[in-house]
């Protein structure tokens, strides 16, 4: 397939679920998705993911985003509003090879989509996935400690902090372990 074709997200993963909620549509990342990626992944909302990347930068954490589904079989889902293709972030399940246990996360890359609800009802759906389809026992979510929203997050989701849980890398952080029940907005 061309590069043109490539950039004009003509390019997508199968098979990979769609999934939707009553506002929502998450599936996999496309080619289309990197505008939004790069410019939420080269801003300062990208403090807790380890940004503001360069570009260069974004471009490999959004390959890698993409390649997850590859690798594991699974992966984020960019959620999109229903009956829109415009990415509004990312939430599902995650494992690096530095991390020492399955994870959901999330990130909101617009700034115009906070205080909606979205990230919840985008991990609440994704999570259920993990749980559901994937056949996870357990997760947790990775937190910087001073991203007050995603600890407001992983609460109102009903996860609880599990202090004996081992931490990825070298830098601390809060890690939330997730219920196996669904919860409901």
């Amino acid at each position: 397939m061309s590069d043109a074709r490539a950039q004009h997200g003509v390019v997508a993963l199968s098979p990979t679920p769609v999934l939707t909620t009553g506002r929502l549509t998450l599936r996999a990342p496309t080619a289309a998705d990197w505008p939004a990626w790069r410019l939420f992944a080269m801003s300062d909302r990208a403090q807790y993911i380890g940004g503001p990347f360069s570009e260069a930068s974004a471009w490999r954490a959004f390959g890698n985003a993409v390649g997850m589904w590859v690798l594991r079989g699974y992966g984020s889902f960019v959620f999109t509003e229903r009956g829109s293709d415009l990415a509004l972030g990312m939430a599902g399940p995650w494992h690096q090879i530095e991390s020492p246990e399955r994870e959901i996360g999330w990130s909101l890359w617009s700034l115009a989509a906070e205080g909606k609800g979205f990230a919840f009802e985008a991990a609440s759906r994704a999570r259920a996935y993990a749980f559901d389809v994937l056949g996870w026992d357990t997760a947790v979510s990775y937190i910087d400690y001073a991203n007050t929203r995603s600890v407001a997050l992983a609460h109102r989701l009903g996860a609880v902090e599990d202090r004996q849980a081992a931490m990825p890398g070298d830098t601390p952080c809060h890690v939330f372990r997730h219920p196996r029940h669904e919860v409901r907005a």
